[in-house]
């Protein structure tokens, strides 16, 4: 693993487990025992840092979609898959946005963007289910997604089983011609 690699690794754990802005710059180098100058010359800033773990952290779970292509049910799976491996602590992207929504236009955009591309990706998913786009089924699905991963932060991996079930349920009744 390259030191820009395992800079991220050890800051994406960090990140995860503690929140983004109350954590120095001492205790996200520690993981990978590298100096402060090694960090600016990887990243710029602390704040190119967070960018960096946000597009590696969006990327992976991008790529796991695309690995599973097709139907509304395998989104539900891959969130399933993901939990498991990365814990029910709510989605790593929107706390950024929250704790950056101040303090760094930069990071807001990017996670606005990456909110945009996965939500394209839940949209080519239902006109693949229904043979023609449906806005509205999408942003329901959407909110479904996003919702049980926050939802498995309080209440368990769980709930995600309960939003594939609902997901479905408006998917037949789109099918069906029903809104």
């Amino acid at each position: 693993m390259d030191k820009r690699t395992e800079i991220i690794a050890g800051a994406t754990r960090l990140f995860e487990a503690e929140g983004f802005r109350g954590i120095g710059v001492d205790r996200v180098i520690a993981p990978s025992g590298v100096s402060t100058r090694t960090l600016y010359k990887h990243f710029g800033s602390r704040d190119g840092l967070v960018l960096a773990v946000l597009e590696a952290r969006h990327r992976a779970f991008m790529e796991r979609l695309e690995a599973q292509p097709g139907d509304i049910e395998t989104l539900f799976n891959a969130l399933c898959d993901w939990v498991l491996e990365h814990g029910t602590l709510g989605c790593m992207l929107l706390r950024a946005r929250a704790e950056y929504a101040q303090a760094s236009t930069e990071i807001v955009s990017l996670v606005q963007g990456q909110k945009i591309e996965f939500r394209e990706d839940i949209a080519k998913r239902v006109e693949l289910a229904l043979g023609r786009n449906d806005e509205r089924l999408c942003t329901q699905l959407w909110l479904l997604f996003e919702g049980a991963t926050a939802a498995a932060s309080v209440a368990g991996a769980s709930v995600i089983d309960d939003a594939r079930d609902a997901a479905s349920a408006l998917l037949a009744l789109a099918k069906a011609g029903r809104p």
